[in-house]
């Protein structure tokens, strides 16, 4: 059985991983860092501290009325990303930890289109 970094939990909530193939699970977030379980298979987690977190990642639909998915970019191991049943719920515990001014919002469609017609012309 894999041991839980916090000893303080705020949230736990039922969450989706998609790193690779969709794991289904659990996450929790407390006082020393974030933590996602699988739900079949104990050794499938991941554990973020939050000292580790660099930036915090979320996808806004409809002005914000709709939160599909959330990353979180780690400063040595990469992006992982996210989805919950109450994404606001879980953005909003974040917080508490990470400072809101790492915590941004990721590009629309038009945006990656424009950036893409941009840097064709520009070379």
């Amino acid at each position: 059985m894999v041991q839980s970094i916090n000893t303080k939990v705020d949230l736990v909530i039922d969450a989706t991983s998609h790193m690779g193939l969709p794991d289904y699970g659990k996450i929790m977030i407390g006082n020393k860092g974030f933590e996602f379980f699988n739900n079949r298979d104990a050794r499938k987690f991941i554990q973020i501290s939050w000292e580790e977190v660099d930036i915090v990642i979320a996808s806004i639909m409809f002005k914000g009325k709709w939160i599909p998915r959330y990353a979180i970019q780690t400063k040595r191991n990469g992006t992982y990303t996210f989805s919950s049943k109450d994404s606001k719920k879980v953005l909003r515990a974040v917080r508490e930890y990470v400072e809101p001014n790492r915590m941004v919002q990721s590009l629309s469609f038009l945006d990656v289109i424009k950036r893409g017609i941009k840097s064709t012309f520009k070379k």
